[in-house]
């Protein structure tokens, strides 16, 4: 059985669970797009002029845990 084949015969899937198949997609996207974006804001953590302070030696950053 082809590719093809076996993805048409499963057509019928798509149509009855497409409303739960969009909305896990969408949270899987966001939820790398949260990752992405906290693994970018780690450059800045510690360093405001607001909360920055000096880390003791060994100390872990304070976010993310």
């Amino acid at each position: 059985m082809s590719l093809l084949q076996s993805l048409s015969s499963h057509k019928h899937i798509w149509k009855m669970y497409w409303t739960l198949i969009f909305p896990f997609a969408g949270f899987m996207i966001g939820h790398k797009l949260d990752k992405m974006e906290s693994k970018r804001m780690t450059t800045f953590r510690d360093k405001s002029a607001l909360y920055g302070r000096e880390l003791k030696p060994g100390e872990p950053p304070s976010w993310p845990y």
